[in-house]
């Protein structure tokens, strides 16, 4: 799967004990079906420090496709049918960041076969801050993409402007011994679903393969 320059993070607030049930039906229905509308559906994740915010990356090739990928998907059968089952577990669906790759995910060669997952850390920090040396840490970064949005039925924040890492670890211990300041980002702790594309772990490319409002 090629790296995807668009990337969509979305972080969802739910009803109380509603996640489990959104990562089910997120995990068997929304996946392969907005794969063949053109999108890439990077990682679904549970926030560690959130018990009800599930977390989810969503990739385009570029801004038309984007609009064109969700305008069949939104518009399409699966989504008619099991919108208002998704809906019903969420408070909230518009904490979404549009972003442009500086260092994209490389995914070539996983599976959704679930398997050893580690710890994705997505911080996000200021348009203007300068960051510090993330080492080997650093799976991905981003920044804002500054295009109007194509798909307004989504809305996604044109005021935040960030920049967006996303560092992986082992383990929690790992992160806890992580040496490098996040101080100033918005930080959450990311634990990859069965069927998450992106296990989080370092290495994985290699080691993986061989190589509602309307959902939003």
């Amino acid at each position: 799967m090629p790296v995807s320059p668009i990337v969509e993070l979305r972080r969802y607030t739910l009803k109380p004990g509603q996640r489990d049930v959104l990562i089910e039906l997120f995990d068997r229905e929304f996946v392969e079906t907005q794969e063949a509308c053109g999108m890439s559906v990077i990682g679904q994740f549970r926030d560690l420090d959130r018990p009800d915010h599930f977390v989810w990356l969503r990739g385009f090739a570029d801004m038309e496709a984007r609009r064109k990928g969700l305008e069949t998907f939104y518009g399409g059968p699966v989504w008619a049918a099991q919108k208002e089952a998704a809906n019903g577990t969420m408070i909230d669906s518009d904490d979404v960041y549009l972003l442009r790759a500086v260092k994209g995910f490389q995914l070539q060669g996983l599976s959704r076969t679930g398997g050893p997952a580690g710890l994705l850390v997505a911080a996000l920090f200021p348009q203007d801050a300068v960051l510090p040396d993330f080492g080997d840490a650093l799976l991905a970064s981003f920044v804002t993409e500054e295009s109007p949005n194509t798909f307004p039925r989504l809305p996604v924040w044109e005021d935040r402007k960030v920049q967006a890492v996303f560092l992986t670890f082992a383990n929690e211990a790992a992160f806890e011994a992580y040496p490098v300041s996040l101080a100033g980002a918005d930080v959450a702790r990311l634990q990859p679903t069965d069927r998450s594309l992106l296990r989080a772990a370092p290495g994985a490319e290699r080691d993986q393969g061989g190589g509602p409002n309307d959902q939003r």
